[in-house]
């Protein structure tokens, strides 16, 4: 190409010409090296299996701090921190609030909702998770609510619009008799009382649209799912048993809070049951029961997704999560 020029002037060129070629090469590996900005955000929180015939889609209303070493009862602190970082854990605790979402084929069943925005900005993620698993919220027919603290129930509204415009809302009438009472409110401590207008300010505006229907005790809901009283935590905490096909699943609601704890020593309760001797006994019960039978437990609290079984060991039990598979 350049064979009509001179020698010196060719291998001037040439030189020239190799040093912008070497030189673009290194703007170019430059440009490549430069960090990426990051992130810091997670794919969207659901995760979904079967259970017989029935599709169970977990949902993910974000995590919330706990100092759960200063929360715990029937324990020390000292205790916490050491089993706590056995498991390379510490308090605070990163904590999962997820609620759980199952398709019968003639029904689709949401049971909890999430804090919404009432636990703070790291939460309230379930209404959004819920779009992207596919289900919109007026797809939703009922909702089962475990108890009627705020992280369970703060999802039902989007605002000050019901988020499920279509959905009936159950609980137990131990619960909503005792959340949903002004007179009850009134003589609450005052510390107490952010749990009340909690309650009410969420599950009011489906009782006043004639979309809330209180229950007794053990009762079938749906066709496969039934609720099982587990009063200890509050005074109509409910689980509920989901079953198709011989295989069964247990929503536990805030039967235990932190699986590095209370699955080893069932007998920890927390500050917020309303009476922890009896909730302790019914966690112990349903431990030796899921351990013997092998279903699953759903659990609010234990790391996203929730799901797992549970394996005794000693004088307590250990958590194995599901192994992760893709729904087909």
């Amino acid at each position: 190409m350049f064979h009509h020029l001179s020698n010196p002037i060719r291998r001037a060129f040439c030189q020239v010409a190799t040093a912008v070629a070497v030189g673009g090469l290194l703007a170019l590996a430059g440009t490549a090296q430069a960090g990426a900005p990051m992130v810091k955000k997670s794919g969207p929180g659901y995760y979904r299996m079967m259970l017989g015939d029935y599709e169970v889609t977990a949902l993910s209303d974000g995590t919330v701090a706990l100092p759960v070493n200063k929360l715990l009862t029937k324990i020390t602190e000292a205790e916490v921190d050491r089993a706590l970082g056995a498991q390379s854990l510490t308090s605070p605790l990163e904590t999962s609030v997820n609620a759980f979402l199952v398709n019968t084929g003639a029904k689709l069943i949401l049971i909890d909702t999430g804090a919404a925005k009432l636990f703070g900005p790291t939460l309230g993620n379930m209404l959004d998770n819920l779009k992207a698993s596919g289900y919109t919220p007026a797809q939703v027919d009922e909702i089962y609510v475990t108890h009627m603290h705020a992280d369970h129930v703060g999802g039902l509204m989007a605002g000050s619009e019901r988020a499920f415009p279509n959905a009936v809302v159950r609980a137990d009438k131990g619960d909503a008799d005792f959340w949903l009472s002004k007179e009850q409110m009134d003589k609450a401590p005052e510390a107490m009382k952010g749990f009340f207008q909690g309650a009410q300010a969420s599950v009011g505006p489906y009782v006043a649209a004639g979309k809330f229907l209180a229950f007794d005790g053990n009762v079938e809901l749906a066709p496969g799912v039934r609720s099982v009283v587990t009063r200890g935590h509050t005074p109509g905490h409910s689980t509920y048993v989901v079953e198709s096909k011989g295989q069964k699943m247990l929503v536990f609601g805030d039967m235990m809070h932190v699986a590095a704890i209370q699955f080893a020593n069932p007998a920890v309760a927390i500050q917020f049951d309303t009476d922890s001797a009896t909730a302790a006994d019914a966690r112990a019960g349903f431990y030796h029961e899921a351990a013997r039978d092998q279903y699953i437990f759903a659990i609010a609290h234990v790391s996203f997704p929730g799901l797992g079984r549970v394996r005794s060991e000693g004088n307590g039990y250990v958590w194995l999560p599901v192994n992760y598979s893709v729904v087909k």
